[in-house]
């Protein structure tokens, strides 16, 4: 098996994901190589939008509306 190190890494985000282990009833370790290998087996949905475009003949050939939508503040008192 291979190993990484990662430097530079937010002492926050190392007590966060300490937490998330803890809650899991795993080790930082196994939680990191968790997550890391549910984010690698997760669809991109970027190319997944592709993949299906370039089957039914592309994009290149679709509309484009135009904008004419404003922009509006939000009261929030």
């Amino acid at each position: 098996m291979a190993s990484i190190i990662v430097r530079g890494l937010d002492d926050g985000v190392k007590q966060q994901l300490a937490a998330q282990a803890k809650k899991h009833g795993r080790s930082l370790e196994a939680e990191v190589r968790a997550i890391l290998t549910m984010a690698m087996r997760r669809p991109h949905i970027g190319i997944a939008l592709l993949s299906a475009a370039q089957g039914v003949g592309g994009i290149e050939d679709l509309p484009i509306p135009v904008r004419d939508d404003v922009a509006r503040a939000v009261d929030f008192g």
